[in-house]
């Protein structure tokens, strides 16, 4: 997986959760991805928009 330190420290900060036994809040974890899952869907939504207004 390519992602930049900052950006993985970030991610990291957020999701870890020290009452968890593997380190992680699983809810925090899961919400995240879902929401990332919808902003591709949305930008993807858009683009194939953009290709059917497109002749041809």
């Amino acid at each position: 997986m390519n992602i930049d330190k900052e950006s993985y420290e970030k991610i990291s900060e957020m999701i870890t959760s020290d009452a968890s036994p593997v380190g992680i809040d699983a809810k925090k974890t899961h919400i995240y991805i879902i929401h990332k899952l919808h902003q591709i869907e949305k930008r993807l939504e858009a683009l194939e928009k953009g290709n059917e207004a497109k002749p041809g």
